[in-house]
């Protein structure tokens, strides 16, 4: 028996380039033709193709555990690339599965002239399978990892937006919160407020809340945190904007305000740092 996996696997692996070629007319012109809009250059796919199946030939009689770490390093790179050159994850595992085809083609070829056991094509089936399993598995692990830094990105730049600060004139910003907040953005609140503090050099920072419809004790809490943070990097945090039934809230929990300025609107804290509206 190993002597017909030899054979078939030495087969393989030195016809890898004819059948890394016909594996471009087992995908189909619209495959072919949306790797060729994606950009993915040909000979770069023919390459790794030919590269895959010398492998999938060499497991047949070479060291398994060594051929295996070479499949997995080519499904890194593959996957990689594919990513790069936005291949989607389906069009990828659908070519994954070519793999499959051309390998039982030359073995089904193999098995009518030669005449081999029967029991040859499940030893095929048992070296070649898990290997093409293995490969799904790494490019969906790449393709998820991928999406979820893309999902990230985009959800901190959602975050960051929901947090503006919004320059006034030189040395004055107001940050307008609308929306619950919870601990993470009341975290991100004293962030972006620090950090943009410092780089527009402000003086003067009014926390909008007039969009906020609920505060309780954990996030008037947060909000002493930003306030005194604030202050000790020299810049000077009002409140404005706190609605009736949250001060109600704030004066039965007994909440502490009294170190801290806060005015019913925006305007009137503008106006308290000089800073005059004009209206059309």
């Amino acid at each position: 028996m190993k002597d017909e996996l030899r054979y078939i696997g030495e087969k393989i692996t030195h016809n890898a380039v004819s059948i890394a070629q016909n594996i471009a007319k087992m995908q189909g012109e619209d495959y072919t033709q949306r790797l060729n809009e994606a950009g993915m250059p040909y000979p770069l796919r023919l390459e790794l193709r030919t590269e895959i199946i010398r492998f999938f030939g060499q497991a047949l009689y070479e060291n398994l555990d060594s051929v295996t770490e070479n499949v997995i390093n080519w499904s890194k790179k593959s996957a990689e690339l594919a990513i790069h050159y936005h291949v989607s994850l389906s069009d990828s595992l659908r070519a994954v599965s070519s793999y499959r085809n051309v390998i039982w083609d030359v073995f089904t070829e193999e098995l009518v002239q030669r005449q081999f056991a029967a029991i040859t094509m499940l030893d095929v089936s048992k070296i070649i399978d898990p290997l093409l399993d293995l490969v799904s598995r790494i490019y969906g692990e790449l393709y998820e990892n991928h999406n979820n830094r893309l999902m990230d990105i985009a959800y901190t730049a959602l975050e960051e937006l929901s947090v503006p600060v919004v320059s006034i004139v030189d040395g004055i910003a107001v940050i307008p919160i609308v929306g619950e907040i919870d601990t993470h953005r009341a975290k991100l609140i004293m962030e972006i407020s620090l950090n943009e503090g410092a780089r527009l050099k402000l003086q003067n920072i009014i926390l909008d809340f007039s969009g906020v419809p609920m505060i309780d004790t954990m996030i008037a809490d947060k909000i002493f945190q930003v306030v005194y943070a604030l202050r000790l990097t020299g810049i000077e945090a009002m409140i404005t904007g706190i609605r009736p039934e949250i001060v109600q809230t704030i004066v039965n929990l007994q909440l502490n305000f009294g170190n801290i300025k806060t005015y019913s609107t925006m305007q009137k804290a503008l106006k308290h740092l000089g800073v005059k509206l004009v209206t059309a």
